[in-house]
């Protein structure tokens, strides 16, 4: 299997921060992955399709502060 593309947001600009708060997603054969754009070395998160597309809608819908 090949390595996952992993990419970040459209919104990770290059401005203020550096886009420092950045998180990157992949599609992998078991589900998409979530994993921190500054630590990639560090492991990521599997999620299954439902899972992030629910992890998704809740950002969208209210944000997560933890």
């Amino acid at each position: 299997m090949s390595e996952p593309v992993w990419r970040k947001s459209s919104r990770s600009g290059s401005g203020a921060g550096g886009g420092q708060d950045c998180v990157e997603v992949a599609a992998l054969a078991e589900g998409r992955g979530i994993r921190d754009s500054k630590a990639p070395e560090a492991g990521h998160l599997t999620l299954s399709p439902d899972g992030f597309a629910q992890f998704v809608a809740r950002v969208k819908r209210d944000g997560l502060n933890i």
